[in-house]
């Protein structure tokens, strides 16, 4: 079984910034650094989109709804994957959730709530 638990969600005024971390264990625990990890959003009322994606090697891909105000990282060390979200605007508001990716297997977490005030 793989586990993928996310973090640091909360309430941020537009503007501000907050950190999301994602932390894999189970299976996953020894071949973490062989998966494509990547953060997808869901706003309320609408349909899970990806924000970021981060390859085994580092590559990195951003929407264009998030790219130059979102940094995908991960640290294979400590299995974790990281979201630093800056510059954040009202239609940032959504559940983000953590995936796992590795050949035909995907993963997920049960996600974390980021809400931004205007």
């Amino acid at each position: 079984q793989v586990q993928l638990v996310e973090s640091g969600g909360g309430l941020v005024q537009a503007g501000g910034s907050l950190r999301l971390s994602c932390a894999a264990s189970g299976t996953i625990f020894s071949t973490f650094r062989t998966y494509t990890m990547g953060w997808y959003r869901q706003a309320p009322g609408k349909q899970r989109e990806l924000a970021t994606t981060i390859t085994f090697d580092g590559t990195t891909t951003y929407a264009d709804s998030v790219k130059g105000r979102f940094t995908i990282s991960r640290d294979n060390a400590k299995n974790t994957v990281y979201l630093e979200m800056s510059s954040l605007k009202p239609e940032d508001t959504a559940v983000y959730y953590c995936n796992a990716q590795r050949n035909t297997m995907h993963y997920w977490g049960k996600g974390t709530l980021v809400t931004v005030s205007s």
